[in-house]
């Protein structure tokens, strides 16, 4: 007997070809039963069957006969743009996907994953300076944008549950690109301080900046050294040298700028195995990992017991390929074939966004924690930041005294500040009340973290059997690296993703240093999860729980890669590549996906070869002259000119947000996609602890007198009314200042 999952009764038609059909893999995933219609595999045949597991597939197309009750029945229909079927009933919801949306001057364009990447100010943030941009491996920019559009399709279902109303939704792959894969304008990791990428150089980075990446005696391994118990185990682990022993090593500022740090250390390392050094790693608290191939993910020990790969046979040949990224109650969300169930039959309450009235408690931290909680405060939860003084999120690191940067504004709009003392008992009993009011509870700390808390997920649905719990984790909760820190850099190690994001001809030249990926596909992977969970919520009355593992997001982006390089199989043909036009630092990406594009760029070129071409002409110029002979073409925009880019402004991407705290403007994303659903609020992001007092009140009825004795006994933290006068005086003084300037 099939096992109810979350999405258990969910109907799916899937009617797009190409890469975008991997959106609603994941709705299969978690139990819908997704019925493709496509009379033939487009493209790259293995990652269109890989991008298909799990799904019914049917031998015709949206005009068949067949396909009439399949539609009518279909709760979501993700169609391609061109078809544009109308809904059968009203509370279906159709998302509408092409590359760059309807009705902009960019509509009618060709697109690739290159020109993806060279559009959304990626691919300027890739490679080596002095040398060409990089282009990043696999299908990343598509991949990022289809969990986005997933996101999309799942939340305005379930405002479609809750008011009887669906939508359409135009969906841009070049926006989901933007938002999902690394927002030059979202949240950014700790290392950068709060300042967003629109301020980075315009080159790219100098080889090996920041993460170093070290030789060993069977390869490379990557090392995240930022905290200063980090440094503090690294110097134990080295024996503890008298050149480092000065306490200034304990600044990150100091270590990067030492000539002879680094080679110490990796003298110190090139006797070691990969194995080695990662065990002796764990036990002296150093983040670090071995730098594996994508042909090495599917037998790694860690990814072989948590059965993160199934074996599965595709065109007649049998390949390893991802066995879904979510685990709910304890169950992997396998991409199998959904069963029918009875519908959820749609409310009819009076709401205009999916979250309204949704209570969240927010305990994530950087930028998978600050995402998922955003995107449901953006959409009307009330999102409640969970921090204290004595651990706050590490994305209050900032270059401003007090915490706060663009970089948090843009990643924690919407929410208000609580601060709570966890350790102390008090601080725990208040969490667990507010645990009794909330239904969703958010965490990404290392695996352990919230059981040594005494709040793991078995004491918050005793709390409240109704609550439903998403946490997420660098390699999940179980397996041998469940216990590794988890850094951004280390998992993209550790799957293979960082060895194939190279120059081709220089194997030490890894180009994914500044990237901010999976964290922010990641978060909206959480974020699916816990719309999932709510959807079965209105069907069965209980709450659950959810676990992601950030790496095995990342192997189940890269299926048909890993597939490839475990195999041995050539990819199948699409070659993109870069040439520099005229002017200062221009390059334009180009993709022959067949003979005749090849023959059109030739053409293009006037005979000429097409790096003499792109050189004598402007990047404008030559996207537009190759784009109307209907070659997959773009020029490569920075992060700071995206604003400025027509289509971004047609598209209303992007707006400017003023914070009471911060000088600067914050540019942040200004819609999640192109329905009916209402543009995101603009409030601030919170200091730590700015709310406590309304939370305290708002949720549990606590009297003004009982919130000071919590105060009094640090249970309780507030951003008190003096503090944030300070803060708003100095902003004052310094604009009137630059004013005088």
């Amino acid at each position: 007997m099939a096992v109810d999952r979350p999405l258990t009764g969910v109907r799916v038609v899937d009617a797009v070809h190409g890469p975008l059909s991997i959106t609603t893999r994941y709705l299969a995933e978690l139990g819908a039963q997704v019925d493709r219609i496509a009379d033939a595999a487009h493209g790259d045949r293995l990652a269109d069957r890989i991008a298909n597991l799990g799904k019914t597939v049917h031998p015709f197309d949206h005009r068949a006969p067949e396909a009439a009750s399949l539609l009518a029945a279909a709760d979501i229909i993700v169609e391609d743009c061109g078809l544009q079927l109308r809904a059968s009933q009203p509370a279906q919801v159709i998302v509408s996907v092409s590359p760059f949306g309807q009705g902009n001057s960019l509509s009618g364009w060709q697109a690739s994953d290159a020109v993806l990447h060279a559009l959304s100010g990626e691919l300027s943030r890739s490679g080596i300076r002095g040398r060409e941009p990089l282009l990043p491996p696999g299908q990343l920019a598509w991949q990022c944008a289809a969990v986005q559009a997933a996101f999309l399709a799942l939340q305005s279902y379930f405002l479609a549950l809750r008011t009887g109303q669906g939508d359409r939704i135009d969906f841009a792959a070049l926006d989901g690109a933007v938002q999902a894969l690394d927002p030059g304008f979202g949240i950014g990791g700790s290392a950068t301080m709060g300042r967003p990428a629109h301020l980075l150089s315009r080159e790219r980075p100098a080889k090996g900046f920041q993460y170093p990446i070290i030789r060993c005696a069977d390869g490379h391994v990557r090392l995240c050294l930022l905290a200063a118990r980090q440094w503090q185990g690294m110097f134990r682990w080295m024996g503890e040298p008298p050149a480092f022993a000065d306490p200034s090593f304990n600044s990150t500022a100091v270590r990067y700028k030492s000539p002879d740090l680094l080679p110490a250390i990796a003298a110190f390392f090139a006797d070691k195995t990969r194995a080695e050094l990662e065990a002796a790693a764990i036990s002296y608290g150093v983040p670090l990992s071995g730098v594996a191939t994508l042909a090495e993910a599917p037998t790694l020990p860690h990814f072989v017991e948590r059965a993160s790969f199934r074996s599965e046979d595709v065109n007649g040949a049998t390949y390893p390929v991802p066995n879904g990224c979510i685990v709910v109650d304890g169950e992997r969300m396998t991409p199998d074939a959904g069963h029918p169930r009875a519908r959820l039959v749609p409310s009819a309450r009076d709401l205009s966004r999916p979250f309204e009235g949704l209570k969240v408690l927010d305990l994530g931290v950087i930028v998978v924690g600050a995402e998922t909680g955003r995107l449901l405060a953006d959409q009307g939860a009330d999102v409640v930041k969970v921090e204290s003084g004595a651990f706050p999120d590490g994305n209050r690191q900032s270059y401003l005294p007090y915490g706060l940067s663009a970089s948090f504004a843009a990643g924690h709009r919407n929410k208000r500040g609580l601060g709570l003392d966890l350790r102390h008992p008090d601080g725990k009993a208040l969490f667990l009340r507010l645990v009794g009011q909330a239904d969703v509870v958010l965490s990404n700390f290392k695996p352990g973290t919230m059981q040594s808390l005494g709040l793991g997920r078995d004491v918050l649905a005793a709390a409240n059997p109704r609550v439903i719990s998403v946490e997420s984790s660098a390699f999940g909760d179980s397996g041998p690296w469940s216990k590794r820190m988890g850094y951004g850099p280390l998992v993209r190690a550790a799957t293979g993703l960082t060895e194939a994001w190279r120059y081709a001809d220089d194997p030490e030249s890894f180009s994914d240093s500044i990237t901010i990926y999976p964290d922010h596909v990641a978060g909206r992977i959480g974020a699916i999860a816990a719309v999932a969970l709510l959807i079965q919520r209105e069907r069965t009355g209980q709450g659950g729980h959810a676990s992601i593992a950030q790496a095995e997001v990342m192997l189940a982006q890269f299926g048909a890669e890993i597939a490839r390089a475990s195999t041995g199989v050539p990819a199948e043909r699409e070659h993109s590549a870069v040439y520099r036009c005229r002017g200062d630092d221009e390059w334009i990406v180009v993709t022959e996906r067949d003979q005749a594009d090849a023959a059109a760029f030739v053409s293009g070129c006037g005979g000429r070869p097409a790096s003499e071409w792109a050189a004598s002409v402007d990047v404008d110029d030559a996207m537009h002259c190759l784009q109307a002979a209907g070659i997959p073409a773009a020029k490569m925009l920075r992060v700071g000119d995206l604003p400025g880019f027509h289509y971004f402004a047609e598209r209303g991407l992007l707006r400017r947000e003023h914070h009471p705290f911060l000088a600067d403007v914050v540019t942040s994303e200004a819609t999640q996609g192109h329905g009916r659903l209402p543009a995101p609020p603009i409030a601030p992001a919170p200091l730590m602890g700015e709310h406590s007092d309304e939370i305290m009140r708002e949720w549990l009825g606590l009297s003004p007198n009982q919130i000071e004795d919590l105060v009094a006994k640090g249970v309780v933290e507030r951003a008190s009314i003096e503090e944030r006068s300070a803060i708003q005086q100095t902003l004052a003084a310094k604009t009137l200042r630059s004013e005088d300037a």
